[in-house]
């Protein structure tokens, strides 16, 4: 065994644990009914997460720019590491088929199937820590919160979209 892969293989692993708990979370905080949500306000954990879902873009382009930022770093790491071992058009195909099923399975599908059994606690454990994420990405968010609202606009649709449905939950 290379040992030289050891931190590479502990980074990816660290990159997927981070997908999972923006997936996690998405889906938490996302199908937790607003009743349930405006029940819960008075806690404080109950509050914060109120407080977040009143922006619900904002929380969810922090979501989307936190698990697409996780989600290329890791495709990124396994493309370079295959190319060191495997001739470039063979390691782009192998890079891609391994870098989807460990992110689809890892980083999306039982993150999710996880998150949304747990909807309630889960959201509740993860509004503080999504509150700082916002705080630590906000240039970004921004950045994309406005592109896309402009493009929205420039398309004739809706800046919030999601907003019709989380408000009926």
């Amino acid at each position: 065994m290379d040992w030289t892969l050891l931190p590479i293989v502990g980074g990816v692993a660290v990159l997927l644990a981070v997908s999972a708990f923006f997936s996690s979370a998405e889906i938490a905080l996302f199908s937790l009914p607003i009743e349930r949500v405006r029940e819960l306000a008075d806690t404080p954990n109950g509050r914060r997460l109120a407080e977040t879902r009143e922006n619900s873009h904002r929380l969810l382009v922090t979501l989307l720019v936190g698990n697409n930022v996780v989600n290329i770093g890791i495709s990124s790491i396994v493309t370079v590491v295959l190319v060191t071992y495997l001739p470039p058009s063979y390691a782009a195909v192998v890079a891609t088929l391994t870098a989807t099923t460990l992110v689809l399975v890892f980083g999306e599908i039982l993150p999710k199937t996880w998150g949304l059994a747990n909807a309630e606690s889960w959201s509740l454990r993860v509004v503080g820590p999504m509150r700082a994420i916002e705080l630590l990405l906000y240039p970004l968010v921004v950045f994309f919160d406005g592109l896309t609202g402009t493009l929205a606009r420039l398309a004739g649709g809706e800046t919030e979209i999601e907003r019709e449905y989380l408000d009926e939950k």
